[in-house]
C-alpha cells in the first residue's frame, strides 16, 4: 500500500445563513441594474467588487484527502485437469506459472492470486466455475483481470456476452502449452447395449474421427477384440458411423476394445481406443423335468422351478410305466402319451436343464435316447438327477449309456440306507459357491460351521465310483450331493429323495430352495457360481480383483497388465472360505487383464472424464473469442522439443479500456482502487485576500464613475 494526497472536491462552508447570502446577491444585483442601465464607467469594477464580496461570504473551499492505495488482484487460472497431463503439457504449464508469478512479484500495486483446477467428475473442464468462485472473494472495484494457464479445451466456456458480465470489463489473456493448433484421432461410441442375449449378436455403433486435420483420412483400420481372444481388423470410413456386429458367447460380462490405427502427427493415442462392457444375460432359461413316479417330493421340485420367472418348465409325470398294461384301448385313456422322440430327439438342444426325479429306467426311454442326452450333457447340456431306491435297483440309469455322465452310481449290495441322519457341508462344500453360503441361507448359522441344525432326512443311496465333487454328506461321511463336468456340459446328483421333508418344515426345515436353485443355476453354467473363478471389475478408479476355488494350495498372487502393457503382481487377501481379493488403483482408461497363472479375466476401464478425454487437442478455438472480446488475447507458449523452457510473454500493467495484448506482452488493468484516511479542508478566499480584493474594486469604481 502507498499513501498520497489529493485534491478531491471543491465545496462551500457560507460565514452567513444562506436566506442572508441570498438577500445580498439580490440587493448587489439591485444595486447594478441602474449602472448598467445608465451604462456608468465603473458598473463592471463595482459589479466584480460585489462578487469578491459574495465569493467570499459563501466560504469556498478545496478539500484534500489523503489516500491510501489499494493494490490490484490478478487471477491465474491453471488447468490441471487430465488432458493437461499429456506430452509435455503439465511441464510447460509450471515453468509458466512461475515466470507470471515472479514477474507479478516485481509489479508493484498487484496481487496475484493462483486458482488449480484438478480433475474431478464427468463434466469436462470447469475453468469458469473455478473463475466465478474466486471471484467471490475480490471487490470488483480491485479486479485487474484473469490469465488462464490451460490447453483450450475449456467444457464450460460461456458466451462472450456472459463472459464479459463475469469478468466485469476486465481483460482475460489465455496462455496455451503448446506450439499451435494440434491434430487427433479418436474412437467415439455413438451407441452401445448394456445387455445382451447369450448366443445372439449385439450390435455396437462407433465412429473413427480425425480432428484438426484439413483433409481426414478415407479409411482407417479398426481392431475388435473380444475378451483378449484374437482381434479382428476391418477397414472402415473416418467419419462415418459403424454397425459392428459382436456375438456374446456366454453370461457374465464380456469386455469389447475397439482401436483405431494411429493418425500421423495426433498429439496422442489415448483415445485412438474405446472400452465397452456387455452383460450376457441368458433368455428365459428352458427346464426339463421329468418325474419318473408321483411322489411327496414331486411337488418341491415344480414349485421352485415355477417360482422362477426367468424359467420355462416342461414337466412330465410318469403316471403309467409300460409294465401296468392292462389292456385298456388307448381311446379309453384319458392320459397323455409321452412325446420321446419330440423330448429326446427333436428339442433336446433346446433345454437348458434336464431334471430326472426318481426316474428309472423301465422302456420307457430306448436305450438311444438315453446316449443323446449324454451327448447333450458333454456338449454343454445340464443334468440333475435326485434319486431314491431305483437308483439302487437292475432299471438303475447308471447302467445305461447316461451312466457316463453320472459323478457316481450306486454301491452293490444294499445301497439303500433308511434311518434318520442330518445333511452336512463338506469341507470342500465349505469353498464352493453352491454350498458355501447355505448354513446362514435360513437357519443363520455362519458359512463353515459343520453342523448346522437343519431338519433330518431318512433314506439316502450309498454310492460307488464317485469321480466328482462331493459337496454334501451324511454324518458318517457318506456323499449326498455330488456334482461334475464331462466334456462342455455338467452333471450334479441327489442321492436322497427326502430334500421334500425341509420344504414341509419338518424339525424346522432346511434351505432347501436355496440349494436346489444354486445346484441348477450351477448346472447351467451361471458366472456367480462358478466354483474356480478369477474375476475382474473396475469400479470409481478401482480394479477390484476376486478369485474362488476348491484348491487350498492356490496361488495366493496375481498378475497385472495395465492398458499400456505394464505387468505388476499383487497378493490376495482371503475373506472366506475358498475366496480371495485384491483392490488396486485403476486410472488408466482400456482393458485391464489379470491372471493367476491359470485363469484370465479382463475388465474395462471407461475414462475417469470422458468429457475431459474425448478430444485431446491443444486449441484456441474455444477461448479466443472471450479473450479478442475482453481485450486480451491466445499466447501459445510453444517448445523447440529439446526440453527448452516455454515463450512466456512480458506481464505488464494497462490502464483501463485499452489493449491488454501484445506479441510478446499480457497486461492486467490498474484499477486505482483506494480507501480514504484523511479529509483537510483548504479556504481559496481566506479574508486578508479578500477584503483588499473588494475595498480596492469598490474603490477603483468609485474614482472611475467620479472622473
Amino acid at each position: 500500500m502507498r499513501l498520497e494526497q489529493a485534491i478531491a472536491a471543491l465545496r462551500f462552508s457560507p460565514l452567513v445563513p444562506l436566506w442572508l447570502l441570498a438577500l445580498l446577491v439580490a440587493l448587489c444585483v439591485l444595486a447594478l441594474i441602474p449602472a448598467f442601465w445608465r451604462r456608468a464607467r465603473g458598473a463592471s469594477l463595482r459589479a466584480s467588487g460585489f462578487a469578491v464580496l459574495l465569493l467570499w461570504l459563501s466560504g469556498p473551499l478545496l478539500v484534500q484527502e489523503s489516500r491510501e492505495n489499494l493494490p490490484d488482484i490478478g487471477l491465474l487460472v491453471v488447468d490441471q485437469t487430465a488432458s493437461m497431463q499429456i506430452g509435455e503439457r503439465a511441464r510447460l504449464a509450471e515453468a509458466a506459472r512461475a515466470t507470471i508469478a515472479e514477474q507479478a512479484a516485481r509489479l508493484p500495486g498487484l496481487e496475484l492470486r493462483t486458482v488449480t483446477v484438478p480433475e474431478g467428475g464427468n463434466t469436462g473442464t470447469s475453468l469458469f466455475a473455478a473463475i466465478e468462485h474466486a471471484l467471490a472473494d475480490i471487490p470488483r472495484s480491485r479486479f485487474a483481470g484473469t490469465i488462464l494457464l490451460t490447453d483450450g479445451e475449456v467444457h464450460d466456456a460461456p458466451g462472450v456476452e456472459q463472459a464479459a458480465k463475469m469478468l466485469d470489463g476486465t481483460p482475460l489473456n489465455v496462455l496455451i502449452p503448446a506450439a499451435g493448433e494440434e491434430t487427433d484421432r479418436r474412437v467415439r461410441v455413438v451407441e452401445a447395449p448394456s445387455y445382451g442375449l447369450v448366443g445372439k449378436p449385439v450390435t455396437l455403433r462407433a465412429i473413427v474421427e480425425d480432428l484438426g486435420v484439413a483433409h481426414p483420412a478415407r479409411s482407417a483400420r479398426l481392431t475388435i477384440r473380444r475378451d483378449g481372444e484374437p482381434a479382428w481388423i476391418q477397414s472402415v470410413p473416418v467419419g462415418v458411423v459403424q454397425n459392428i456386429d459382436i456375438p456374446i458367447t456366454r453370461a457374465g460380462p464380456t469386455v469389447i476394445e475397439l482401436a483405431a490405427d494411429t493418425l500421423p502427427g495426433e498429439i496422442s493415442t489415448l483415445n485412438n481406443r474405446a472400452v465397452i462392457e456387455v452383460n450376457g444375460v441368458r433368455d428365459r432359461l428352458r427346464v426339463l423335468l421329468i418325474s419318473g413316479e408321483p411322489h411327496s417330493g414331486e411337488r418341491t421340485w415344480r414349485r421352485l422351478l415355477k417360482a422362477d420367472p426367468a424359467v420355462d418348465l416342461v414337466h412330465f409325470t410318469i403316471l403309467r410305466p409300460p409294465e401296468k398294461d392292462d389292456q385298456t384301448p388307448l381311446n379309453e385313456l384319458a392320459l397323455i402319451a409321452f412325446p420321446v422322440r419330440e423330448l429326446f430327439l427333436d428339442k433336446l438342444d433346446s433345454f437348458d436343464l434336464i431334471v430326472l426325479d426318481r426316474f428309472q429306467n423301465r422302456g420307457l426311454l430306448p436305450t438311444p435316447y438315453l446316449g443323446y442326452i449324454a451327448d447333450h450333457v458333454r456338449e454343454g447340456g445340464a443334468l440333475l438327477l435326485s434319486v431314491g431306491p431305483e437308483f439302487a435297483g437292475p432299471a438303475s440309469l447308471a447302467t445305461t449309456p447316461l451312466g457316463s455322465v453320472l459323478p457316481a452310481r450306486a454301491a452293490p449290495g444294499r445301497a439303500v440306507v433308511n434311518g434318520a441322519f442330518r445333511p452336512e457341508v463338506t469341507e470342500l462344500g465349505a469353498r464352493h459357491p453352491v454350498t458355501q453360503a447355505l448354513a446362514s441361507a435360513n437357519t443363520g448359522i455362519k458359512p463353515g460351521d459343520k453342523r448346522p441344525e437343519w431338519g433330518s432326512w431318512y433314506r439316502r443311496i450309498d454310492p460307488a465310483g464317485v469321480h466328482g465333487d462331493v459337496l454334501m454328506s451324511a454324518a458318517d461321511g457318506s456323499p449326498l450331493l455330488i456334482t461334475g463336468r464331462y466334456g462342455k456340459g455338467r452333471a450334479a446328483l441327489l442321492l436322497s429323495d427326502q430334500i421334500w421333508l425341509w420344504s414341509r418344515g419338518h424339525q424346522g426345515g432346511g434351505p432347501q430352495a436355496e440349494l436346489l436353485r444354486r445346484v441348477a443355476h450351477w448346472l447351467m453354467q451361471e458366472p456367480e457360481l462358478e466354483e474356480n473363478a478369477l474375476t475382474a471389475r473396475v469400479t470409481d478408479a478401482s480394479l477390484h480383483i476376486e478369485r474362488r476355488t476348491t484348491d487350498p494350495a492356490a496361488s495366493e498372487t496375481v498378475t497385472i497388465i495395465d492398458p499400456d502393457g505394464k505387468r505388476t503382481s499383487s497378493a490376495l487377501r482371503a475373506n472366506g472360505p475358498g475366496r480371495a481379493s485384491a483392490d488396486l488403483p485403476a486410472n488408466l482408461p482400456g482393458v485391464w487383464q489379470v491372471s493367476d497363472g491359470v485363469r484370465t479375466a479382463y475388465a474395462a476401464s471407461g475414462a475417469a472424464n470422458p468429457a475431459e478425454l474425448a478430444d485431446l487437442r491443444a486449441t484456441a478455438g474455444i477461448l479466443s473469442p472471450l479473450a479478442r472480446a475482453s481485450g486480451g488475447g491466445v499466447h501459445w507458449l510453444g517448445t523447440d522439443g529439446r526440453g527448452a523452457g516455454p515463450m512466456v510473454p512480458e506481464l505488464r500493467r494497462i490502464e483501463s479500456g485499452r489493449s491488454a495484448s501484445g506479441s510478446a506482452w499480457i497486461g492486467l488493468a490498474a484499477r486505482h482502487d483506494h480507501i480514504v484516511t484523511g479529509i483537510v479542508g483548504l479556504g481559496l478566499l481566506p479574508s486578508w485576500v479578500a477584503l483588499p480584493m473588494m475595498l480596492g474594486l469598490l474603490l477603483a469604481a468609485w474614482r472611475r464613475e467620479g472622473a
